[in-house]
């Protein structure tokens, strides 16, 4: 049996293809002179990464194509020292890919093909559904089917895990979902898409908190920027402090902050212990270029003062 301290990650996996020039082409315009270069990303392998790197016991849920992304994206998952017994490969779908241009002032335009992500279905976690009902937590995202995320909250929540939701990017969430889920961890966007609450402080993010609190969830952090993190733990309303960085690229500080949140509950520590060690992976994590090349590891968070 499982023991109750590891963290299950369900989620999307994709590659970042980018390509960097002085300016984004206008329709039926080509630009030349670029530099091309892929990244491994996806919210769900982001949050995987970070939470493994920051010394989780990490099993990832997820799917690939039968393809050399995939084959790639299994084989980085492994090197992080991540279960993938349960990233499986369609047998239809080629692996998600994000195509990214990126113009010389740093401005992006992105477009997504989801592929397998969109496989991830119930029968995925009825095959993972062991480890899932072992883990002490279960973190997932918005980037695979719905339904999918909220049978596996109803699976994770009636066996005794914690249940994290990221919302993003954001969509209309079922009101069912909330009764399984332990925290939400939105940011002040996806806050306002979810409640109808505009975030701009820490009294509108109490307002907000308490629409998501009515609906059954346990515990909000809602993650804004250099403002801190805005926590109503359903007893009482605080502020974690953002840590003060010379930010180079803020890509996947939100995924980096959820999962060591993750990492620091599955090690027993409370609520705002498992943030303030969140505040100092994602801080570190806006100083790097990337996403999961800027995730930290556990030595660099533990020397932070």
């Amino acid at each position: 049996m499982t023991q109750r301290s590891s963290i299950v990650v369900i989620g999307s996996s994709n590659t970042d293809m980018i390509v960097k020039s002085e300016h984004l082409p206008l329709p039926g315009e080509t630009v030349l002179g670029g530099k091309f270069f892929t990244a491994p990303g996806g919210k769900g392998a982001n949050q995987a990464v970070a939470a493994a790197r920051l010394g989780g016991k990490v099993s990832f849920v997820a799917k690939v194509g039968a393809d050399q992304f995939g084959d790639a994206a299994i084989a980085n998952y492994r090197r992080d020292g991540i279960d993938t017994t349960f990233v499986t490969k369609s047998e239809e779908a080629a692996s998600g890919v994000a195509l990214i241009l990126v113009d010389g002032k740093g401005e992006n335009s992105i477009s997504v093909a989801s592929g397998a992500n969109a496989e991830l279905f119930r029968k995925d976690i009825d095959d993972a559904a062991d480890v899932i009902k072992n883990a002490s937590i279960v973190l997932m995202q918005l980037e695979t089917p719905m339904d999918t995320i909220l049978y596996a909250a109803k699976v994770a929540a009636e066996a005794g895990a914690k249940v994290v939701l990221n919302p993003a990017p954001a969509a209309p969430i079922p009101e069912e979902m909330y009764q399984y889920l332990y925290a939400v961890t939105p940011n002040e966007t996806e806050s306002e898409i979810l409640t109808g609450v505009k975030v701009e402080d820490e009294a509108s993010a109490l307002k907000a908190s308490e629409v998501f609190l009515s609906r059954g969830v346990k515990k909000v952090v809602i993650t804004m920027g250099s403002k801190g993190a805005f926590v109503n733990d359903g007893g009482a309303s605080y502020i974690v402090p953002a840590r003060k960085v010379k930010a180079v690229d803020t890509t996947a500080a939100g995924d980096t902050y959820n999962g060591a949140m993750c990492v620091g509950l599955a090690e027993g520590k409370s609520l705002k212990e498992a943030l303030e060690f969140a505040t100092k992976a994602s801080a570190i994590a806006v100083t790097r270029i990337g996403a999961q090349p800027s995730v930290p590891t556990r030595a660099e968070v533990d020397e932070m003062k």
